[in-house]
């Protein structure tokens, strides 16, 4: 505060001035006082600081007023001892985070970029611009994808359209050289155009997850190549896709900035959800204050059910019952 530094019970002889940015070396001496400057560094053996509007100076300079011991003083260390851990290695690091590693002397922190990423769209059916037409469907997730990887915490770097042969799937696959993850649409299902697969076992990459036991996303995959990029091959259904890309792409984000798993929190079904054949499901739903109200038009080829939704419902074994409790996964 803006007043004098005291030391002892007054009244206080004032006998120098300390502005901010400045220091005094000198103790302060029982029945001693300094005029103190908000944010300067208080003269050792100071017992509070009395603020100037409750501090009359009489006419021969004795300060007058009371405090109590450790008034608006703030002590070395409150906030961290020396050596204490400020900011845990793995922190997604805020503008906060930053301001604190300034507050603690650091001129430099060492991170970990962000992923770069490419999205590489299959299908000689997907139109890039205008309305369906002669058996050609517009192409979704060229408009999509790239946004959630974005929010996700990946660097998109390019956006490709490849053809449906073996040949454009290689060349499209090896050209992406400068990303750490590779990530496509359609081609994950076992159809007579369908080259993901061929086309990663002839750029020298090879799959780890092939399919996954969930609804919809089912034909997901996962594969790396040698030098420890990543592909995310994501199914050709829009609703699909957005439920692949949760499943594996946020797993691999983590992993890629060495932090744990994202914890999923639980919500409250307000309608009952059915499963079949028992299948873990994922149901876009809108969350109102922990309540997850499932959404309508959610077919895997779908897309109004998810842009009116915060996120997936994950019901497992079969049914989710009206009140029953589920795992939630908040979109990015």
């Amino acid at each position: 505060m803006d007043g004098w530094a005291v030391r002892g019970p007054g009244p206080w002889l004032v006998v120098d001035d300390v502005r901010a940015g400045h220091e005094r070396v000198a103790a302060l001496e029982p029945g001693q006082a300094v005029t103190i400057a908000t944010g300067a560094v208080l003269p050792p053996q100071t017992s509070g600081v009395l603020r100037s509007e409750r501090g009359p100076v009489d006419g021969v300079g004795l300060l007058h007023g009371e405090t109590d011991d450790g008034t608006d003083i703030r002590p070395a260390g409150e906030e961290a001892a020396l050596g204490e851990l400020l900011i845990p290695a793995g922190t997604l690091l805020t503008p906060a985070h930053l301001g604190l590693a300034a507050a603690g002397g650091h001129d430099q922190i060492a991170v970990v970029r962000r992923p770069r990423a490419r999205f590489l769209v299959f299908g000689d059916e997907l139109l890039r611009s205008g309305h369906a037409r002669d058996g050609k469907i517009r192409d979704s997730l060229g408009a999509q994808v790239p946004a959630w990887l974005e929010r996700m915490g990946f660097e998109v770097i390019g956006v490709d359209w490849v053809a449906d042969t073996r040949e454009a799937h290689v060349q499209a696959m090896a050209s992406c050289i400068d990303a750490d993850v590779v990530v496509t649409s359609g081609g994950t299902a076992a159809g007579p155009v369908d080259f993901l697969r061929v086309a990663l076992a002839d750029t020298g990459g090879e799959l780890l997850v092939d399919t996954v036991d969930v609804r919809p996303g089912s034909p997901m995959v996962l594969g790396q190549w040698p030098d420890r990029r990543w592909l995310v091959g994501l199914p050709g259904n829009p609703q699909a896709a957005i439920v692949a890309l949760m499943t594996l792409g946020l797993p691999l984000l983590d992993a890629l900035h060495s932090r744990p798993l994202t914890d999923l929190d639980t919500r409250t079904l307000s309608a009952r959800v059915m499963s079949r054949g028992g299948r873990t499901r994922l149901v876009p739903c809108m969350d109102r204050a922990g309540v997850a109200s499932p959404a309508d038009f959610i077919g895997s080829g779908m897309l109004r059910g998810l842009a009116a939704s915060s996120g997936f419902a994950i019901v497992s074994g079969g049914q989710g019952e009206i009140g029953g409790v589920v795992r939630w996964l908040p979109l990015p």
